[in-house]
């Protein structure tokens, strides 16, 4: 497969790996006393790290807007447009040194992207997908990442938004209606998309030329007709091109057949077929000139075109931004997703109780999607999202909250939603200058980085054992023997305080008075703790 090649690309390919892992420090709950929907403020790339210990692998989809790096001068954007943002340029400058000076702004876009992007498909659930926004800017760099990073196999598609019925007249060239959506899945898989519900406004045909005749009997009061109560005598009908021959004499009473009629025809189902439709209330539509028409009340949900306008019920920016300015009394961003395109996107992934996460939160938009849908159907669905810039308290988080309370006056009010969220900073790294654990976190914080690192899932429930296990993956159990302010040792007596059965056994302790022998013979593997026991 080809890949893309950018210089600094050496630098960020594993960079994911060295990015230190942080907790998260509370500072208010929205609307209840805690909350599992999460708004973050920090640097996206250290947030996503410090999910990893409790939402690897868990998340069901992702939604991101990350900046389309369109060369806007800095300022002109409350997020910096072309990753001349100083955090991301000293970033630039920590990661990949000096060079980072000479890179093109392409090559800094796309070494700020790539080690989000890996962190993000760590995240993603078996049967999660991630939809990404973007321009034609870095559409083909962003397709060439992705298919190194998704696997170009679990690529699903391009989708196109139209953004705006009115673009600004930037160009002497072309004027930009759309932008494009790229979806890509954890692993590929054979689960349907179904966002929409087709809707027609015209009947549909009985009839298809390519197919043989048939004889149909319709019973009783199943056939609509507009005309005038009338006997219609048996003969052909409809029209030269598709003609239609009725067999029997056709009484017309209130606009319904009194009696049981017979039509023969090139139709497209088999009478048992046309049975079960009649019982499923299907209504069937007679013209003038006896050509015979269905319709449906309603239809199954469908595969969602390429083509997202409002055939689907997808508003444009302009619309986005109207709703923002009735909401915060001013404008806040000049081009804002149509909430109504999120809850599109969402509306595919065919779990209520789904998490959803935006690393790229901007407005709060997937939030206020996922409240909607979740007032909408019932569902129990929880978002994450992420915001480096300091607006993530007053516009996003504040947004969410309105749309929780509810906002508006008089005939523009919008009830509330309902819902929670908590609200964090990015808090004390797990480890002290990279080498001891930082013994200030809450043991439980320590717990779940350590089960994640051995098994690349989130800590189990507690079962019944000892208060150090961690889980069981792989039938391996993992035990955390640690105590905050006393050494602990590996011995015979926390052997005998051990009840699940595995194979193998990864024990953390401070020390080890077992033989090696007795370790391999029990299949344990003992990790000593990094932390300073001098100081215990």
């Amino acid at each position: 497969m080809p890949t893309l090649n950018w210089i600094g690309k050496e630098k960020v390919l594993n960079h994911h790996q060295e990015v230190p892992f942080l907790t998260l420090d509370k500072k208010y709950t929205h609307n209840s006393q805690d909350s599992d929907n999460l708004i973050i403020h920090g640097d996206n790339l250290l947030a996503l790290k410090s999910l990893l210990p409790r939402y690897g692998g868990r998340i069901g989809c992702i939604y991101i807007d990350p900046p389309y790096n369109t060369g806007t001068p800095e300022g002109k954007w409350v997020f910096s447009d072309n990753v001349n943002d100083p955090r991301i340029k000293k970033w630039l400058g920590e990661v990949v040194g000096a060079e980072g000076e000479d890179l093109s702004r392409h090559d800094k876009w796309l070494c700020m992207m790539y080690p989000r992007l890996n962190i993000l498909h760590s995240l993603l659930s078996k049967n999660g997908r991630i939809f990404i926004s973007i321009d034609e800017n870095e559409l083909y760099n962003l397709k060439g990442i992705c298919d190194e990073i998704f696997g170009s196999s679990c690529f699903v598609g391009q989708y196109m938004w139209y953004k705006s019925a009115t673009p600004p007249n930037l160009s002497y060239k072309i004027k930009k209606n759309l932008e494009y959506i790229l979806c890509y899945e954890k692993e590929k898989n054979n689960i349907r998309y179904t966002g929409i519900k087709k809707s027609s406004p015209s009947d549909d045909p009985f009839t298809k030329p390519q197919n043989s005749y048939k004889i149909l009997s319709f019973p009783p009061k199943t056939i609509h007709f507009k005309g005038k109560d009338q006997i219609i005598k048996a003969g052909v009908y409809g029209t030269k091109k598709f003609p239609n021959k009725l067999l029997d004499d056709l009484i017309i009473k209130g606009g319904l057949n009194q009696n049981t009629v017979r039509f023969e025809n090139r139709f497209i189902w088999v009478q048992d077929t046309l049975d079960k439709n009649i019982n499923d209330n299907i209504r069937i539509n007679l013209s003038n000139k006896l050509v015979l028409s269905y319709k449906r009340n309603e239809y199954k949900n469908e595969v969602p075109p390429n083509l997202i306008d409002d055939t689907v019920g997808v508003s444009t920016t302009e619309e986005a931004g109207k709703e923002l300015t009735k909401m915060f009394g001013k404008k806040i961003f000049d081009y804002p997703k149509d909430v109504s395109l999120i809850e599109y996107l969402l509306k595919f992934v065919n779990n209520k109780n789904a998490l959803i996460l935006d690393s790229f939160a901007g407005s709060g938009t997937t939030a206020h999607a996922v409240l909607n849908l979740n007032k909408q159907d019932g569902g129990n669905r929880k978002f994450i999202l992420v915001e480096m810039m300091d607006y993530a308290d007053t516009i996003t988080a504040e947004r969410v909250k309105r749309v929780i309370n509810g906002y508006g006056e008089g005939k523009d009010k919008v009830d509330g939603t309902g819902g929670d969220f908590t609200y964090y900073e990015l808090g004390k790294p797990m480890f002290k200058d990279n080498k001891n654990l930082n013994e200030d976190l809450p043991v439980e914080e320590i717990r779940n980085y350590i089960y994640y690192m051995e098994t690349k899932l989130p800590v189990e429930t507690q079962k019944i054992d000892n208060k150090y296990f961690l889980g069981k993956h792989n039938d391996t159990a993992f035990y955390f023997y640690y105590e905050r302010n006393q050494s602990t040792t590996l011995n015979y007596d926390f052997l005998a305080t051990i009840k699940t059965k595995a194979s193998n056994y990864v024990i953390y302790a401070d020390t080890c008075v077992l033989s090696q022998d007795m370790l391999n013979k029990n299949g344990i593997l003992f990790k000593k703790i990094p932390r300073d026991i001098n100081k215990l």
